[in-house]
């Protein structure tokens, strides 16, 4: 078929590399394995590739640009315009696993990892499945299980509670008094999501005021400044922000959302990605989103906030972020995981202790997760490559 890429000869390896989950990171690294002739299997739990694309919320685009938001070696579609729509994102893994012939096994969860004497791996897997493997690519995501918020009261908290994992629209909400817990992207485009769709109320639990950007600036798109921005100096960066700031966005401190303290980048830096502003502004100062205290507690119905006062909210959207859950998987891995559970290597870098182990999707970098996605996949494979012929 025109355009399709070949097939490359696959025949002489024994034992494939297995790419472990179906979202982004993993079909752009099983993609530019294929490309170079490395057998790649890819190991999804969920019985379709962009699992946790299709659970995002209805309202969610894309913070970057569709241009640089492409996976290896298919563009996105210019009808999907600049900023992709959540279910043109998993239109697009659909088509893109489509296209490269990639090798998907669903319904297949990879329970543990272990290293084998002779440098290989072996996966463990759901059904009573062994698999072994030259390599493995672990991608199974940043967003990988959900994490309320932890305190106290909340085992006993009797109002309607759910994590923002289990949003979808506002529509269920309509007319009620609701309460977002946490102010990172998703927090704050729920809020506002729910502002515009009829609820009576929304309030947005707030304990680190954010940093606050403009998705795009007279057709400049924050992504490309994070770009460019990544390799500086943070101190430096924090400096040439603060100006940005002040002339971009307005001060929201009478509203309840004070400008943050801590620089921008430096913020980055600690995990703490800017809040890209799809109405969140117009919509605090319009006063139908009103910041509040954080959350202190849970009391039977009612919620306690860190200054004192409680309310009792209809529902509960927690904004409260995930964990990378990798414990199980290869926790018992010596040097694998820091002290948080997160890898201590992404990309083309291996831990010393498991050469043929690598980590994609484990970030979120300022200058979009998909594009780093997409760079780190052609690393990868290139590493692969070299770590399967040395091993030959």
């Amino acid at each position: 078929m025109p355009g399709v890429p070949a097939a490359p000869d696959m025949s002489t390896q024994p034992r494939p590399v297995y790419v472990i989950g179906g979202g982004p990171g993993g079909l752009a690294a099983a993609a530019a394995l294929r490309a170079r002739g490395v057998r790649a299997v890819v190991v999804e739990k969920s019985d379709e590739v962009g699992a946790s694309w299709r659970r995002h919320y209805d309202r969610l685009h894309l913070h970057t640009t569709r241009r640089l938001s492409a996976l290896p070696g298919l563009a996105m579609p210019r009808r999907f315009g600049r900023w992709v729509a959540r279910e043109n994102v998993v239109r697009y893994l659909e088509k893109y696993a489509e296209f490269h012939g990639l090798e998907i096994v669903t319904g297949v969860e990879v329970t543990r990892i272990e290293r084998e004497a002779d440098g290989g791996w072996t996966l463990h897997a759901s059904g009573g499945r062994v698999l072994t493997a030259g390599a493995v690519v672990v991608a199974t995501g940043f967003n990988h299980t959900p994490v309320l918020p932890d305190r106290p009261g909340l085992d006993g908290y009797t109002g309607r509670l759910l994590h923002a994992a289990d949003y979808r629209n506002p529509q269920p909400y309509a007319g009620q008094d609701v309460l977002v817990v946490g102010v990172g992207n998703t927090g704050a485009e729920i809020a506002v999501d729910l502002a515009e769709g009829g609820a009576a109320r929304v309030r947005l639990a707030v304990r680190t005021a954010p940093h606050i950007v403009r998705r795009s600036t007279a057709g400049w798109p924050a992504q490309r400044t994070g770009i460019l921005v990544r390799r500086l100096p943070v101190r430096l960066v924090d400096r040439l922000c603060v100006p940005v700031a002040k002339a971009s966005v307005p001060d929201l401190s009478a509203y309840g959302l004070p400008r943050p303290g801590p620089g921008l980048y430096s913020r980055v830096k600690e995990g703490a990605i800017p809040v890209q502003d799809v109405g969140l502004i117009e919509a605090v100062r319009a006063g139908r989103v009103e910041p509040v205290a954080a959350v202190e507690a849970f009391d039977g119905a009612e919620v306690v906030l860190a200054d004192g006062s409680r309310i009792t909210p209809d529902a509960v959207v927690a904004a409260t972020g995930y964990r990378r859950a990798l414990e199980g998987l290869v926790g018992h891995l010596d040097g694998v995981l820091d002290e948080h559970g997160r890898p201590r290597t992404h990309g083309a870098d291996t831990p010393a202790q498991a050469p043929g182990l690598y980590f994609t999707g484990f970030t979120n970098p300022i200058s979009g997760m998909l594009r780093e996605l997409a760079l780190d996949a052609e690393k990868i494979a290139k590493a692969v490559q070299r770590h399967l012929r040395r091993a030959a």
